[in-house]
């Protein structure tokens, strides 16, 4: 007999695990240990959410006679980490071989390459062909030039799927359209009521269990509404494309103080769990374009998304670590301030994301990008410790999708691989693209002062530390004319001003408070 070990991220029928699997003779093993909760300690949300959706797992393959061995976060014999547990069910099942899908982590295939010899058992690890492009794969089109931008890579999945295809050109004659998705919600804008699911009696259990276990971990319950099924998960989806995919495009970058969700898939986790696929997922919005209820900017910026962007970023991950994760180009090594915790800043675009993903595990993109995303940049926080925030606090977040995200985009550390300029931007972005600026604690329009913006002051002083690395990008020359126009006086008042504001965040007043642990 085989031991099929499922881990919580791999939630897919069709998983290459699985495939071949005999159900008279062979096992699957799942388990919940506290090591996977606690090496960065994830939001409850998040623990919820994997924890539920494995035991509801668990139940579908039992319904279709498949033996599953299921071991609980509270099974007193629990050794609570993946070897070890592995382990125990070689030593009471005696296998011939265990088979696994490649994990989402490094730090995960590092232990299932030693397992084998562990255990003295074969280990067999196939490919996540949930995935369109594979490791092996990647690295060719690294080779042939296609991975340098993702553009580039896009392309190759458009013409590889034939999504939003005709013939060998794309659909419309473009193949980009995110010049069009960049409009900024209207005054007193109601965004629609988003389909959420009421946790059942194996959810509830779940909550009680991480409320008890993990108490000192951030996020609340109270909101929690994720999909924990595959039912659920292509409900979700359903009311993605019928109630937000038309109007997608036009304000997936727009903001706005208490909408947490507007206009977004809120599919994601159910997607890194494996509860959906890329491919069904980004065909099904295909198809609301073809049959004419959702125009084609809105259905090209999500495929591109879920085709493009997030298979470049799984590439990136599996081909440049582990030494893509020890860059910093910008030598940023400031620790992560308190209030991405508390969300306690008199700035309101960070205190009202830090009280969405608290309260929900959640911040769409451009909440991430260029407001918690921005700051981090523009105050030179570790990369390590902003790439552990993110990680820990949104219930989407995996290594592979999270660490080149914020590791490249936000942090710049990868001086470049994933885009050509650091996403840094002042204040009038963040108030051209939401209303968090109306009624802010600071003013969003001045560079210097006792109540200038800290995104403004910080924004030209990161021009000007690094203007040695940018000062020559063609993408920034609007921004570095600004700075050139700028008299002595004004550049150093900007540098000292900055200087003061980020030596408040070294100080014990800049720490967590106790009730708050850190995810590290």
């Amino acid at each position: 007999m085989r031991l099929v070990f499922i881990l919580g991220d791999q939630l897919t029928r069709g998983i290459s695990s699985l495939d071949g699997l005999d159900p008279a003779r062979d096992v699957v093993l799942m388990v919940e240990v506290a090591a996977e909760a606690t090496y960065v300690r994830h939001h409850k949300q998040k623990l919820v959410l994997v924890l539920s959706a494995m035991r509801h797992f668990a139940e579908e393959l039992r319904a279709e006679g498949i033996t599953v061995d299921y071991v609980r976060l509270d099974d007193p014999e629990n050794r609570q980490d993946f070897s070890a547990e592995l382990a125990r069910a070689v030593a009471r099942h005696r296998p011939e071989a265990v088979v696994v899908t490649h994990p989402g982590e490094w730090r995960v295939l590092q232990l299932m390459q030693g397992w084998s010899e562990a255990l003295g058992v074969p280990v067999e690890i196939r490919d996540d062909d949930r995935f369109l492009c594979q490791p092996t794969e990647f690295a060719r089109l690294t080779t042939a030039g296609k991975t340098g931008r993702m553009e580039y890579f896009y392309r190759e999945m458009r013409r590889r799927t034939g999504l939003l295809m005709e013939g060998a050109k794309p659909l419309g004659g473009k193949w980009n359209y995110d010049a069009e998705n960049r409009k900024a919600l209207p005054r007193g804008h109601r965004a629609p009521k988003r389909k959420r699911f009421a946790p059942d009696a194996v959810t509830a259990e779940v909550m009680t269990l991480v409320e008890t276990r993990f108490v000192d971990h951030f996020g609340t319950l109270d909101r929690f509404g994720w999909p924990v099924t595959r039912t659920e998960a292509l409900l979700a989806l359903d009311d993605f494309l019928r109630v937000a995919l038309p109007s997608f495009g036009d304000w997936q970058d727009a903001m706005q103080a208490g909408e947490d969700f507007l206009y977004h898939s809120l599919i994601a986790p159910a997607l890194n769990i494996g509860l959906l696929t890329a491919l069904e997922v980004a065909a099904a919005a295909e198809r609301e374009y073809l049959e004419g209820r959702a125009p084609l900017n809105a259905v090209e910026g999500f495929i591109r998304q879920v085709i493009g962007w997030r298979e470049f970023v799984r590439g990136i991950y599996w081909t440049e670590m582990p030494g893509y994760a020890q860059t910093n180009a910008l030598n940023a090594t400031r620790p992560l301030p308190s209030f991405y915790w508390t969300g306690d800043t008199r700035m309101r675009c960070i205190a009202e994301v830090v009280r969405g993903t608290r309260e929900n595990a959640y911040a769409h993109h451009i909440q991430r990008l260029m407001v918690t995303g921005n700051f981090a940049l523009l105050a030179g926080i570790a990369p390590a410790e902003i790439e552990d925030w993110y990680l820990a606090v949104y219930a989407d977040a995996f290594d592979w999708v999270e660490l080149p995200n914020v590791h490249g985009m936000v942090a710049h550390a990868d001086g470049g691989r994933l885009g050509s300029k650091p996403y840094a931007a002042a204040a009038a972005y963040i108030g051209r693209m939401s209303d968090y600026c109306r009624g802010c604690g600071y003013d969003a329009k001045a560079r210097t002062g006792r109540n200038a913006c800290p995104m403004n002051t910080l924004y030209w002083n990161f021009l000007i530390t690094h203007q040695a690395r940018f000062g020559k990008n063609p993408r920034m020359a609007l921004p570095y004319k600004a700075l050139a126009a700028m008299g002595e006086g004004e550049r150093a008042a900007i540098t000292a001003e900055a200087a003061a504001f980020l030596a408040k965040m070294k100080t014990p007043e800049a720490e967590p408070p106790a009730q708050i642990s850190m995810p590290w």
